[in-house]
């Protein structure tokens, strides 16, 4: 594999998705490349999380 360059969906950033990035997404069974650099993926990652935390269960 090689080294593949992206530009983030977000914001505009170049970023590399290397090639031991795509071993493990390909380990973990994920088809879909990144869309999103990594300062954007964590970002909008820790923004569901802030947004489900404010969800409780009712029984």
């Amino acid at each position: 594999m090689e080294d593949k360059t992206f530009t983030c969906k977000d914001c505009g950033a170049t970023f590399t998705f290397t090639a031991g990035e795509q071993q493990f997404y390909a380990e973990k069974g994920f088809t879909n490349e990144p869309a999103r650099c990594p300062e954007c993926r964590k970002a909008k990652k820790a923004a569901q999380k802030s947004f489900n935390s404010g969800y409780s269960k009712r029984g």
